[in-house]
């Protein structure tokens, strides 16, 4: 996995907060977990002034990996990986209460929303049509049944996070 880009400052904090995050997620969700909640850890360390260097480092993992969770239906039983908000507390030894209080503060924070493509598994992305659609003349198109340059330049545009049918081209 890659690390985590934030300023010298704050990379002592995230560093701790990544490797809470990375125990939790490579033990008992999988690797793409721990991907995306480095991503969260980032995006929060290079906030300005970063909010990881107030607080317990081990309500920050808690609260990132609950909102990773929620992003992208851990807490549904007919997710794969799943688990319940009590298993996450005691994975990663913080009240369930505090754990869902600082998720609020980090979905506020980077203002993310449901079905925010940045943060969701690729299975997930892959499964909503809400990513693929565009706008074309007027006309709604799901840019994964147009042909192959197409799809290369939408993402090049940033308009959607992947090319369809190509390994993980996530940045």
């Amino acid at each position: 996995m890659d690390c985590v880009s934030v300023p010298h400052a704050v990379r002592p904090y995230a560093d701790q907060v990544v490797a809470a995050t990375d125990a939790v997620c490579l033990e008992h969700l999988d690797v793409e977990y721990a991907g995306l909640c480095r991503r969260v850890v980032g995006k929060l360390g290079r906030k300005r002034p970063s909010p990881l260097t107030r607080g317990d480092l081990g309500i920050w993992a808690a609260g990132v990996v609950y909102v990773v969770g929620q992003l992208n239906f851990v807490f549904d039983p007919a997710q794969t990986p799943h688990a319940t908000a009590d298993q996450l507390s005691g994975w990663l030894g913080v009240k369930k209460t505090t754990m869902a209080n600082k998720a609020r503060l980090i979905r506020d924070t980077l203002q993310l929303s449901d079905f925010d493509s940045e943060f969701m598994r690729r299975d997930l992305v892959e499964a909503s049509p809400l990513t693929w659609l565009l706008e074309v003349d007027g006309l709604l198109v799901d840019i994964r049944h147009a042909p192959a340059q197409f799809q290369v330049r939408a993402f090049e545009l940033g308009l959607i996070p992947f090319v369809p049918g190509v390994a993980d081209d996530r940045p």
